[in-house]
């Protein structure tokens, strides 16, 4: 067995996207923007890393990110602390994963202020952050 990869970042540095989005967006479109991205996941080279039904795992992530970008911790309510790393361990996360998620937000991101009245002034900080915890996400090289 492989030892397991440790990603070059401290996750303590990761700064967290603005928790003001919430109050631009709201949760139904927050909960919209989280489901085109699956739909995008759906598409990609990394669909196997999901289960067959995306919706569950949708659902989840929504919950995170309404929690993240200010609006109640749906998550923590939900399902407890989030611990997303040791959560993703079981799944062989490279490089080439990494990027690829990151592509499928990015083209939901591309008319998010738009679609989900995501406020354009803090889009930077929100794609800062994807960058930094997608990298702690991953787990093999």
């Amino acid at each position: 067995m492989n030892p397991l990869f440790v990603p070059p970042i401290n996750p303590q540095q990761i700064v967290s996207p603005s928790r003001q989005i919430y109050a631009a967006m709201g949760e139904e479109n927050i909960r919209r923007m989280i489901h085109d991205f699956y739909t995008e996941l759906e598409k990609s080279s990394i669909r196997e890393l999901f289960p067959e039904d995306m919706k569950v795992s949708a659902e989840k992530s929504a919950a995170f990110f309404i929690g993240l970008l200010g609006g109640p911790p749906l998550y923590q309510q939900r399902y407890g602390n989030p611990m997303m790393r040791a959560r993703h361990l079981p799944f062989a996360i490279n490089r080439a994963a990494r990027d690829e998620w990151l592509r499928c937000f990015e083209r939901v991101l591309e008319h998010a202020p738009e679609r989900y009245n995501f406020p354009s002034q803090h889009l930077a900080g929100f794609r800062k952050f994807l960058d930094g915890f997608s990298l702690w996400m991953m787990n093999t090289e």
